[in-house]
């Protein structure tokens, strides 16, 4: 429930995220392009400190950079950096490493994600 001020309503902190990630989101799972094979070099928008190169070819680095950019890449960086037969299989457990808010965003969008999940497990 949001607090309010005697004047304004004031939004609670994940409503805020919650409508900033699905911003960011792709219309469609097509739409991600990201490459499924070589290096990344995310742009500085993106990652302004620490690691900003991923070998897409080893499952940690990968991990880091789907991680990284689905906490803080804009919709671009999300269809030019993400592919989405990766993100599909890795999905399961990238799921448990992401925050909460991201999850829920990206499944709600597309079951799809979930569907992975649970092929995965069976």
């Amino acid at each position: 429930m949001a607090a309010t001020s005697s004047r304004f309503p004031v939004p609670n902190a994940g409503e805020i995220l919650r409508a900033r990630y699905t911003r960011r989101l792709p219309d469609r799972l097509e739409d991600l392009h990201g490459p499924a094979h070589g290096t990344v070099d995310l742009p500085l928008h993106v990652v302004w400190s620490g690691r900003r190169s991923f070998d897409v070819d080893a499952v940690r680095p990968r991990m880091g950079l789907y991680r990284t950019i689905l906490a803080e890449g804009q919709q671009q960086d999300v269809v030019d950096f993400l592919n989405q037969d990766l993100l599909i299989a890795q999905w399961p457990v990238l799921r448990t490493l992401i925050s909460r808010l991201v999850r829920d965003v990206w499944e709600e969008r597309f079951p799809e994600l979930t569907t992975a999940r649970t092929a995965t497990a069976a």
